[in-house]
């Protein structure tokens, strides 16, 4: 795992996901399971994507995922979500997970990936995007 400078470093994106990691989350070490994280993450991804397609949306891709430090029990998780490119019927955001660790003060940042979604009917139909997006 690489070592990450949070301190000086902001999330980028905006919050979609706050979740508490609980021990039923964690692998054989005792640390919250990758997986556990990574869905977090696609359902942080899912709810902006869906919010800019004004309906469904599925996840594509996971281009990247970029493990930093582990996920502890107790520790809150944040997932940011960062809008990087749209097509006619796809969209590409980044999420970057971070986490406020129990009776300390600040945030580290622990995973970031990038996800690609595209929009689909009530068909499972790939569709082009409404006209226009809203906060």
């Amino acid at each position: 795992m690489s070592e990450v400078k949070s301190e000086s470093e902001t999330p980028k994106g905006d919050l979609a996901i706050r979740v508490l990691a609980m021990p039923e989350n964690t692998n054989p070490a005792g640390d919250i399971f990758g997986g556990w994280v990574l869905s977090q993450m696609d359902i942080a991804g899912g709810l902006v994507t869906k919010r800019f397609a004004k309906g469904r949306t599925v996840t594509v891709a996971v281009e990247s995922m970029v493990f930093h430090l582990p996920v502890l029990v107790g520790d809150t998780l944040c997932c940011y979500v960062e809008i990087l490119k749209t097509g006619r019927t796809s969209i590409t955001v980044k999420i970057e997970s971070w986490v406020t660790r129990q009776y300390k003060e600040g945030r580290e940042k622990v995973t970031e990936g990038i996800f690609t979604y595209v929009s689909v009917s009530e068909d499972r139909v790939p569709q082009p995007f409404q006209d226009s997006y809203e906060e």
